[in-house]
């Protein structure tokens, strides 16, 4: 299954119109040193100026030399996040400010050990590849919080992981982590654990730490995943195209900014574009042009042979209730027959309100759902079955067949959540909803999971670390 929007010379208009803005118009980069190395490649500077312009044939080289594909590892090696070579791979989201225990009850500010309950129903949830952090913890200083962050995911998950990076002192930290946990810098360059996203700020402005904090992760080769988060109509042209080539120059410079630093690099695209509804103000997580987004940003980062990230099967709902099925439901399944490597990301109430687990519970039917649908589908004797229907003959049944008992495992799909139960055992059982399954699904998880534990030895290297990173940030 296969599906597209655009056609060739429609994405290559696209793409040259990006070009050109790269090129005429520029991008504003806070990082004298990058500036220089960009230079280096061919680019345009202006002195003292932060703006750089970036020629078609600078672009170019820079996406020849970006790697292409890459995998994440958890600590449990079998758990990998392939990309780039036509696999997909689910995340819950990186993490937010706002928690929610229960949806349409209060929210509170994220604490630490939200982010290892979240790592453990992450764990626990099968198709989830990789862990996302849900919480930002607002007890912690910016500058350690992404230490304290990947401590806990690493002790509560065997799985990759996905979390915010603050800046490049902390960077260093993560990077000894990450070492301790691989137990040499060589493993750990070669089993990558995780991946830094790097958010153009739209339009057309790069962060200062975002980009220098690379010059730290490119000691273990770390892939970074490029996303601006242009926004129809406020940071980007008010049309699907004209967002979508605007986000896509932002991408290539963010492709040249990387590639600058660490040549080679592998990077992932991150066609991560929005629409703003005019009536309310509020950016928009699941509507039409979402889809329509989800799918034609694929096709540009498959256009440059890129593993793409894009966001789908997020909703603007803020429980688990019909309008979040629709939404998560269309935008998912339209994204991934689109081809994209990682949907993400999962596990966000309403349009960044708030973390919740409710959300990432229903999420994962939906993802278990696709996963389904995009199956191969395998077409042989056995599976025909001619011979059993003539067998059976007309009036007949299958059902006592032994055919059926060894085929319908394996060709049927079963829910966790959804219902599919008679009527009235529906309301003997108490009329459930599924807002309440969801509910009752993430406290069973949570109540039986854990993770398989580190080792004593690389969780006290661990602690050490993070208390190092703690009394450098204090001095």
């Amino acid at each position: 299954m296969n599906v597209s929007l655009f056609s060739p010379s429609e994405l290559e208009r696209m793409h040259g119109a990006a070009l050109h803005t790269l090129d005429h118009v520029g991008f504003d980069l806070p990082h004298a040193e990058t500036r220089r190395r960009l230079a280096d490649l061919g680019a345009r500077t202006e002195g003292d100026s932060e703006r750089v312009f970036l020629p078609p044939d600078v672009v170019d080289q820079c996406i020849a030399m970006a790697g292409k594909e890459f995998a994440l590892y958890g600590r449990d090696l079998s758990q990998a996040a392939p990309f780039g070579v036509g696999k997909r791979n689910y995340n819950s989201i990186a993490g937010e400010a706002l928690w929610v225990e229960e949806p349409g009850g209060p929210r509170r500010y994220c604490r630490l050990e939200d982010v290892a309950v979240a790592a453990r129903l992450g764990d626990a949830l099968a198709n989830l590849t990789i862990v996302g952090a849900m919480a930002d913890p607002q007890e912690l200083a910016p500058q350690v919080r992404c230490v304290h962050v990947l401590a806990e995911l690493m002790r509560n998950t065997t799985k990759p992981v996905l979390f915010w990076f603050s800046d490049r002192r902390s960077a260093r930290h993560v990077c000894d982590l990450v070492v301790a946990l691989r137990g040499s810098e060589q493993a750990a360059i070669e089993r990558p654990y995780t991946y830094h996203l790097l958010e153009p700020i739209s339009p057309l402005r790069f962060p200062h730490d975002g980009v220098d904090l690379i010059y730290e992760t490119a000691r273990l080769r770390m892939p970074v995943a490029i996303g601006p988060m242009a926004q129809m109509g406020v940071s980007a042209p008010c049309t699907i195209a004209g967002t979508m080539a605007h986000e896509h120059a932002e991408i290539l410079a963010g492709i040249c900014v990387v590639q600058a630093i660490a040549p080679g690099t592998p990077v992932c695209y991150g066609g991560i574009c929005h629409a703003l509804d005019m009536r309310t103000t509020q950016m928009i997580f699941a509507g039409p042009e979402q889809a329509l987004f989800g799918v034609g940003m694929t096709e540009m980062g498959k256009r440059l042979g890129l593993p793409v990230y894009i966001n789908v099967g997020l909703t603007d709902a803020k429980r688990p209730d019909a309008q979040a099925g629709l939404e998560i439901g269309i935008t998912l399944m339209l994204g991934a027959a689109a081809g994209a490597d990682v949907f993400g990301h999962l596990g966000i109430a309403g349009v960044d309100q708030a973390s919740s687990l409710d959300m990432l519970v229903m999420q994962h039917e939906a993802v278990r759902y696709v996963e389904s649908v995009l199956r191969d589908v395998s077409v042989t004797d056995d599976t025909i079955a001619a011979d059993l229907v003539a067998e059976v003959g007309p009036g007949g049944s299958f059902l006592d067949r032994m055919h059926t008992a060894r085929s319908f495992r394996r060709e049927l799909w079963f829910p966790e959540v959804l219902d599919r139960m008679f009527y009235e055992p529906w309301r003997e059982a108490g009329s459930w909803s599924l807002e309440q399954v969801c509910r009752d699904r993430r406290a069973a998880l949570l109540a039986k999971h854990v993770a398989d534990p580190l080792s004593p030895d690389v969780d006290r290297e661990i602690t050490a670390i993070v208390a190092a990173a703690d009394r450098e940030h204090d001095s």
